[in-house]
């Protein structure tokens, strides 16, 4: 079916009833005059009346020279008609006329000689206004050029949504050749999109005249059916001058780029969501399990249909992962699987707890023993057998639609973990290098949080062999700091407590500061003791922030018995000079500055380690050179005939004295304050801020 067929519709057909005339003959206001032999008028139309300004009743009858043609032009046409008359030859031209009003305007004429019956000669002219026809003309030719010309795609559709028109920008949107859509309807020519949606749209606007504007349409066109494009289309109603529907009208604009830059600014917004959440949700405890759990969790769906975590099993006997040699084999344990919905792929990862060994040519062994991701975009059958454990694995995967795969390393503090392994089944986006960073991003905080909870749980469980503490151990000396402390038991043996101090070297030139007591006494107190300061220790060696360090401690707590104990932990960090301080139910330190009185500093109380549930704070103190940080348990100040604020005072007394070595001053202290019968154990540290070379 060609254009004419389809549009317009009501048109008149050979043998059907007319149609509604069209508007362009009245737009043109084209004027009939009809001169017999002798030149004068027998017929004059309506329009000749517009046209020229004479009425019928003044025309007819008239000689049309005298009527219409001034006295210049008067020979001219007088020769012209009767070279039309005499030869039968048909004149075409533009010629100025006379309009009753006495102006002259300028006609496009078509002249031709008519005979009727009986032989007689009559000529018959059509004339319209030629700057009337000259407006048309170039508004045609200026709506044909700009359809033809224009970057938008343009096209006209039939009442029954047949394709009439479209333009070159169009034909290149759709990669379609105008024949591909003249005479087809939607659904035939743009088979490539959800087209109901479109033929709902276009019906809507051809019944209620409203039209649609910039409908935001996505698909894939037959010739690049793997890339997405985007269009931005507008519907609205044709009308011919009398309000007769004619068709539809739509512009179509390609916003691919527009698309894909807008979708790449979601998926980085979706990503750096992804990131924040797996700041959150992954390691919470210092649990491995519970860790690689929450990573594979926070990976699906957002990055993955099923995603899987192993670790080297050697990480998870309490060694230190060695460099795996390349060409052998690796031996994992299987912690973690999580997937987006219910599918048989899930049967093809190894149960969680379980040991397995995998050969080289495992994509799983290459990504640990190169430590760098794995990526296969399109997975075919001939990677199928190198990611499933075996060959039943390798089937279900392809049964399950396995397109895409990704390994990456779980690297922490330079050594290698395990790895952590993505699936694509219902997902049709590969994977690709984008997608491989933000992997490698999530795995590396994931796998310090597993290397910290191996560390952690390889020191709980020596400090659960503790029968007693080991006191007896020196702190060494910090390079930034002039290091003094003191313990002193209770007097009576049985009641040997849980206090307890420390001073551990930090990385970075950094000292933690650790004073504690636990409530009680006895061996069980100071096994507990003895637990939580050798805990401490390890979680100094991870760097924490005071306040997560008195967090795990508060946890480790609540599984010991005695359960509760108070504790303070300080940071000193001389590249800052600041020490960072969490107080767990403690007594505050004291601040001794060279300058200044001493002073007891103000910070936040909070709950004794073990009760479980309540956050702590960290304050920053600024300390200089020559400045003191005492601190010290309970041990020290408290009597059972004295308040508590009173004993801090002869606490600040004593530390506003003339200043010793720091070792006489904890001597002087513990004579001082202590009684020889007091039944509570002290611990005393005393740090002094050194000058530190950078």
């Amino acid at each position: 079916m060609g254009a004419t067929d389809a549009f317009p519709e009501g048109a008149a057909r050979v043998g059907a009833a007319p149609g509604q005339p069209g508007g362009l003959l009245d737009l043109l206001g084209v004027a009939a005059v009809m001169l017999d032999a002798d030149g004068r008028i027998t017929l004059w139309s309506p329009q000749a009346e517009a046209l020229f300004g004479w009425s019928a009743q003044e025309a007819l009858g008239r000689p049309a020279a005298q009527l219409l043609v001034g006295p210049d032009h008067f020979d001219l046409v007088l020769n012209l008609f009767t070279e039309v008359m005499a030869g039968g030859e048909s004149w075409a031209g533009v010629f100025p006329v006379q309009h009753k009003d006495g102006s002259t305007r300028l006609v496009e004429f078509r002249n031709m000689r008519l005979l009727d019956e009986r032989g007689e000669s009559y000529a018959l002219g059509i004339a319209t206004d030629q700057a009337v026809l000259r407006r048309v003309e170039r508004d045609l030719a200026l709506s044909v050029r700009l359809v033809a010309q224009s970057p938008i795609g343009l096209a006209v559709l039939d009442t029954s949504l047949r394709f009439v028109m479209v333009n070159p920008a169009l034909e290149r949107i759709n990669e379609l050749p105008a024949d591909q859509h003249i005479g087809h309807d939607v659904r035939e020519a743009l088979s490539f999109l959800n087209t109901d949606t479109i033929v709902a749209g276009m019906r809507e606007v051809l019944d209620t005249g409203r039209p649609m504007l910039d409908q935001f349409t996505v698909g894939r066109t037959a010739s690049d059916p793997h890339a997405e494009k985007a269009w931005s289309v507008s519907y609205y109603r044709l009308e011919d001058a009398h309000g007769r529907v004619l068709g539809l009208a739509t512009s179509v604009v390609d916003v691919t780029e527009q698309h894909r830059a807008a979708t790449e600014a979601a998926r980085a917004r979706r990503r750096l969501a992804v990131i924040a959440d797996a700041s959150a949700t992954v390691g919470t405890t210092l649990d491995v399990d519970q860790t690689a759990h929450e990573l594979a969790d926070v990976i699906v769906p957002e990055l993955a249909d099923m995603a899987a975590v192993d670790v080297l099993d050697a990480v998870l006997d309490g060694r230190r992962p060695t460099s795996l040699s390349r060409g052998g084999p690796a031996r994992f344990r299987a912690l973690a699987v999580s997937t987006a919905y219910n599918t048989e792929a899930v049967r093809a990862a190894d149960p969680t707890g379980q040991i397995a060994s995998y050969e080289a040519d495992r994509l799983i062994t290459r990504c640990v023993t190169e430590a760098r991701p794995v990526l296969v975009a399109q997975v075919g059958e001939e990677e199928l057998p190198h990611i499933a454990a075996d060959p039943q694995g390798a089937a279900v995967l392809n049964k399950a639609g396995l397109h895409s795969y990704l390994a990456v390393p779980l690297i922490a503090r330079g050594e290698v973990l395990g790895a952590l392994s993505l699936y694509r089944v219902r997902n049709q986006e590969p994977f690709d290098e984008d997608d491989a960073v933000l992997a490698v991003e999530l795995a590396a905080r994931a796998a310090v949080c597993i290397d910290n909870a191996r560390s952690y749980q390889s020191e709980r469980r020596t400090a659960l062999t503790l029968q007693r503490h080991l006191m007896n151990h020196r702190p060494p000396q910090p390079t930034a700091m002039e290091i003094a402390y003191r313990y002193q038991p209770a007097q009576a043996a049985s009641e040997v407590g849980g206090d307890w101090f420390d001073a551990i070297p930090v990385a970075g030139d950094k000292t933690a500061l650790v004073v504690g007591d636990v409530m009680g006494s006895g061996i069980n107190a100071a096994a507990t003791m003895g637990q939580l300061r050798t805990t401490a220790r390890a979680l100094a060696d991870l760097d924490l922030d005071p306040d997560e360090v008195l967090r795990h401690l508060d946890h480790i707590a609540g599984g010991l018995d005695p359960a509760f104990a108070t504790c303070l932990y300080a940071v000193y960090d001389p590249h800052s000079r600041v020490c960072r301080v969490a107080v767990a139910g403690h007594l505050p330190p004291v601040v001794v500055r060279p300058d200044r009185p001493p002073e007891l500093l103000d910070l936040p109380t909070g709950a004794p380690l073990g009760v479980g549930g309540v956050p702590f704070e960290q304050t920053t103190v600024p300390l200089r050179e020559g400045d003191q940080l005492v601190l010290y348990t309970d041990g020290l100040i408290e009597t059972r005939d004295q308040p508590i604020d009173a004993r801090l005072d002869t606490l600040l007394e004593l530390l506003s004295e003339p200043q010793q070595d720091l070792d006489g001053l904890c001597d002087r202290l513990l004579a001082s304050l202590r009684d020889e019968h007091d039944h509570d154990d002290v611990a005393l540290l005393i740090a002094r801020v050194q000058a530190h070379k950078e």
